[in-house]
């Protein structure tokens, strides 16, 4: 398959290099393309990695992943054209962070929004799923770094472009069993504001790799 993951930091990076592993194309989207970071990692990446702009990595991908900055998704996306994102499964990975107001940074939007309804509204024609915003990017694509069962959200209005991202998450190695389908973009609400908690718990936890599990009484 074809991804377009569209951001050159730490999260963009990882996932690219892990669907490369699997077998997949992928182009890196950057503002300008022949930046450093992107060619860098075209580099070390292989053959099958290529990168260019926004548009060119929305245009490449039969699957787009945004892994920019969140406070800046919704230019990037606009840079990326809605033409080439009509009709496609448009992964947001993405937290609205606002890194000017310091450490731990607050929610540019919370309670009665979220970025993913912000980028689902924008562009009503793709099928946005919120993904994988909840855990650092080693974890992303490698869960079982950490010991034990853990889980990770989905949520978006289409269930066809949910299973499609259900499968990349296995792909993985998040059994279907760890994936808690939160239900429609609304419900990313819940996941963004998560990160608030989230950002509390790395100098406690001295380390960014930890997850949450959800307890459950048996059946």
């Amino acid at each position: 398959m074809r991804f377009g993951v569209l951001g050159t930091g730490t999260v963009g990076r990882t996932l690219g290099s892990r669907l490369v592993q699997l077998g997949h194309e992928v182009c890196m989207g950057s503002r300008h393309a022949g930046g450093a970071a992107a060619s860098e990692w075209v580099a070390q990446a292989g053959e099958a990695a290529s990168e260019g702009t926004f548009a060119d990595a929305a245009a490449f991908g039969e699957v787009v992943i945004n892994a920019t900055a969140g406070a800046h998704s919704l230019a990037a996306l606009h840079a990326a054209g809605a033409e080439n994102l009509r009709g496609k499964v448009l992964v947001d990975v993405a937290n609205p962070l606002a890194h000017d107001s310091g450490f731990p940074p607050k929610l540019a939007v919370a309670n009665d929004d979220s970025l993913a309804e912000q980028i689902q509204r924008a562009f009503p024609e793709a099928r946005v799923v919120k993904t994988l915003n909840t855990v650092t990017a080693d974890i992303m694509v490698e869960p079982s770094l950490l010991p034990g069962s853990h889980n990770v959200f989905v949520c978006g209005e289409e269930a066809g472009a949910k299973t499609t991202v259900v499968e990349m998450l296995g792909s993985f190695g998040w059994p279907p069993e760890a994936v808690i389908d939160l239900g429609g973009i609304e419900a990313a609400r819940g996941p963004e504001m998560y990160v608030a908690l989230w950002l509390r718990l790395i100098n406690p936890l001295g380390t960014w790799h930890f997850n949450v599990a959800v307890v459950r009484p048996p059946s």
